[in-house]
């Protein structure tokens, strides 16, 4: 168990009076309330690995690295790269669903904990990997955050292959909401194809048709964040996405910007979101996190505050709030992790919200802390 500080002792002490002062401030959006923790007896376990939980299958890649003792950052790139390379997860990398214009645009970002340095890359078309990307620029330049046509040119430069990354699947899923949202892009009332033309994008497949109908209706805004730290305490973390779904081209969320999507000071530990960016942006939701775990809090309580800035800044107002969604995730430089989410309902409203943790043993799903204990969430 590693020994506390004289300083951690001393802002441990403090905590309660400051954290309570923040209460005050911000105010508490439901009868959940974010309490500080004190010091943990017993620390998580390193190394270890967290992500939203559309990376469980995809965290054993990051922990092999973390057993041989590789960095931390390569850790999380590596898990985040297989969601970025699976065509059948459409709210990251390839065949992410695209802008109104049919264009798939990708945002990333990451910090690299032991050196405090940070990359991240926004409105990406036309390269796949842009969480790899992101600690490329990172790496390579003097820059935090390339964007646009200029991130995609500077790829290139650095050896990225360029393709497309709409798929076959999220170019039918366009169509039919394009068929949804305008009469010019479906026959006319004189077909007598009219009124089954989104069924007949998908040759009459009722469950392509009713998915379909599903992320029309509610487009996603799913994301997948990803945390490590290794055996030393040693955090990294990078955040990558396809953003939401039908957006004005050009739209960044929160997954791209630093103290936002993704955040980390190896001091005290990372947290990332998914779900509604611009509300995460509006309460600069990872560094918030962050600065809660170092006052003394528990990553999971860290994340019910953030949340609860969120909500506040609804005046705690249901009818308002139901009409997004939003995850937070933590994870401390001990290896203590938590999440929370404002709704207790996954994207879909299929199960429990839940999110990924390898502890070294085997990935698996663990329930999210919860703001509101009802099903919520339209987008």
């Amino acid at each position: 168990m590693q020994l506390w500080s004289r300083r951690k002792f001393f802002l441990t002490s403090l905590a309660s009076s400051a954290v309570a002062g923040v209460g005050k401030l911000f105010g508490a959006a439901s009868p959940v309330h974010a309490e500080v923790a004190t010091p943990v007896a017993t620390p998580g376990k390193r190394p270890l690995i967290i992500s939203s939980a559309n990376g469980l299958h995809a965290l054993d890649k990051g922990m092999d690295i973390l057993k041989k003792g590789g960095d931390t950052l390569d850790a999380a790139i590596a898990a985040v790269t297989v969601v970025e390379n699976d065509p059948n997860n459409d709210s990251v990398g390839y065949g992410g669903l695209p802008n109104e214009e049919g264009e798939v645009e990708l945002d990333a970002s990451c910090m690299h904990g032991p050196t405090g340095r940070a990359g991240s890359v926004a409105s990406v078309r036309r390269i796949k990997n842009v969480a790899r990307l992101a600690k490329t620029v990172m790496e390579k330049t003097n820059h935090v955050m390339i964007v646009g046509d200029g991130a995609r040119r500077f790829a290139v430069a650095e050896g990225f292959e360029e393709s497309n990354l709409l798929t076959d699947h999220s170019r039918l899923i366009w169509l039919a909401w394009k068929a949804s949202s305008s009469f010019n892009w479906r026959p006319g009332i004189d077909s007598p194809e009219w009124k089954e033309h989104v069924s007949s994008i998908f040759d009459g497949d009722a469950e392509k048709i009713a998915y379909a109908e599903r992320v029309i209706a509610h487009p996603p805004t799913g994301t997948i964040p990803c945390m490590a730290v290794n055996e030393n305490g040693d955090i990294s973390a990078t955040t990558t996405t396809s953003g939401l779904a039908w957006k004005i081209p050009g739209r960044v969320g929160d997954s791209p910007i630093i103290g936002a999507g993704c955040c980390v000071d190896n001091e005290v530990g990372a947290a990332g979101s998914t779900g509604k960016g611009e509300e995460n942006i509006k309460i600069s939701g990872g560094h918030t996190i962050i600065e809660m775990m170092r006052k003394g809090m528990s990553p999971k309580d860290a994340c019910l505050e953030a949340m609860n800035r969120v909500a506040h800044n609804y005046r705690n107002d249901k009818k308002k709030l139901t009409t997004f969604h939003i995850f937070f995730y933590a994870l401390n430089k001990d290896g203590v992790h938590g999440a929370a989410s404002l709704w207790r309902n996954t994207y879909d409203h299929s199960r429990h919200s839940t999110y990924a943790v390898h502890d070294g043993t085997e990935a698996r799903l663990v329930d999210c802390a919860t703001l509101f204990d009802d099903v919520g969430g339209d987008t």
